[in-house]
């Protein structure tokens, strides 16, 4: 049995509050439940699987959403962002920090993960002589985890090489009750044989899926190399709070700073202005400080783009991403926070307000091609995705082919259809895990998906 899970994005607390600890103590009561129900065999019979498979297939803790990162600025000695050099003790040493505060941070839900290695967690009822679950029986089989971690976007830092690298590594692996060995959390599959066999056996593909995301992901550079959204998400998202915080000092509701670190978690993404004003609003409610926190961001969207990282990704006579978000942001500044929401209104009523499939990039996968897969599993865009790629005409054919997008766990603020000008958005928590099935488990069934919402 393997599960796969992707885009936990656990953070150390500094901008938005990670999914609390009891989506943890869910998973483990349906992975225990899961794990039960794929102990009945195809033959009819009960017999209690000895161990699971669960990937955590990247973007699981998040060190670029921590603003650990800020406290040196761009001209200071010893400055220090995921895109300067790795190989500075400087860097290893902030991501080393940046991660224990993280697991502090989380401590009770990392727990949960690596009480999964440990076979504490997930029993089950033995097998009587009938082939049948003895429910009477006082014993119970412990299900040992085999936990494995491939890197995304926002963890990319632990791919990198090197001795300080393997230390961090190994913490995580302690930590989490990993079997990846301590020089090896891959990007592709074909970094680590071990894993890419043991997924073979499931007939399943996986890679996180930033890779087909330019923004995330440079592909002249690869993945060792930061990209343009780790820039703005760092110099923006992340410091815009601090920043506010740092200009208007102790004149400000703290509940104000509070919700502008949420920034990250509002959906859809196009909504971060709607949701600004709407904390102004309803903290504040002052013209004229609005205004001046407008112009808070407007500055730090200006010093992003005069950033050396974000020029050096700008190409001559080619209009790029880096073009274009100078476009947007030379739209935006000046203007007032009200117009600005009225046009990201317009825009949103234009554009398809649903997040961007990569089911076409699995077309072109080799596994896919070659048919060493019937599934393909990508993370990254948190839009959970079940799409049929191809069949040979027959129901449940062998040769069917499936992609699958592993969704997300994450805290939401999501605003609500009526009258988006109001500025209201409704909180929740969405968990999805994927899970597939050999050698007759699950009384011979293949896959299943799961995805939740709750509050």
């Amino acid at each position: 049995m393997l599960v796969v899970v992707s885009d936990l994005h656990l953070g150390d607390g500094s901008t938005a509050s990670s999914i609390p600890a009891n989506a943890f103590h869910l998973f483990a009561n349906r992975l225990r439940e899961t794990a039960y129900f794929a102990s009945f065999r195809s033959d009819g019979t009960y017999k209690p699987i000895e161990s699971l498979d669960l990937l955590l297939m990247g973007d699981i803790l998040d060190p670029l959403h921590s603003t650990l990162w800020l406290d040196t600025a761009p001209t200071a000695v010893g400055y220090t962002r995921p895109w300067t050099s790795f190989t500075s003790p400087l860097f290893s040493a902030k991501l080393a920090q940046t991660t224990q505060a993280i697991i502090n941070e989380n401590k009770e839900s990392i727990e949960v993960l690596r009480r999964f290695a440990t076979g504490e967690t997930l029993t089950i009822p033995p097998a009587n002589a009938r082939g049948e679950p003895d429910h009477d029986s006082k014993e119970r089989v412990q299900i040992k985890v085999h936990s494995y971690y491939m890197v995304g976007n926002h963890d990319w830092y632990y791919h990198l090489k090197g001795p300080a690298y393997d230390e961090i590594r190994k913490t995580l692996i302690d930590s989490l009750g990993l079997s990846n060995p301590v020089d090896n959390f891959p990007f592709d599959l074909n970094e680590y044989p071990e894993l890419r066999e043991i997924l073979e056996g499931y007939k399943v593909f996986c890679r996180h899926g930033d890779y087909f995301d330019h923004f995330n992901f440079n592909p002249k550079e690869g993945r060792d190399y930061s990209a343009l959204g780790d820039v703005f998400t760092m110099e923006v998202l992340n410091r815009y709070p601090v920043a506010v915080q740092q200009h208007f000092g102790d004149k400000l509701p703290k509940g104000l700073i509070d919700s502008l670190r949420r920034l990250t978690n509002v959906r859809p993404a196009l909504a971060t202005s709607l949701w600004v004003s709407g904390q102004l609003k309803r903290y504040v409610g002052d013209a004229t400080l609005e205004s001046e926190l407008k112009k808070v961001w407007d500055d730090i969207c200006e010093e992003f783009l005069q950033l050396p990282a974000v020029r050096a990704q700008d190409k001559p006579f080619v209009l790029d991403t880096v073009d274009a978000m100078e476009i947007a942001i030379k739209i935006a500044k000046g203007t007032s926070f009200e117009t600005l929401n009225d046009l990201v209104l317009w825009i949103r009523n234009k554009v398809s307000d649903g997040e961007r499939s990569f089911a076409e990039h699995a077309l072109e996968e080799p596994a896919f091609i070659n048919k060493t897969a019937k599934y393909i599993i990508y993370g990254h865009t948190h839009h959970h995705e079940v799409i049929s790629l191809d069949s040979s005409g027959e129901p449940f054919e062998e040769n069917d082919q499936i992609y699958f997008n592993s969704g997300t766990w994450h805290t939401y603020f999501d605003l609500a259809a009526k009258d988006p000008k109001q500025q209201k958005f409704v909180p929740y928590q969405t968990l999805t895990y994927l899970a597939f099935y050999k050698d007759g488990e699950r009384a011979g069934r293949q896959f299943e998906t799961w995805s939740g919402t709750y509050a």
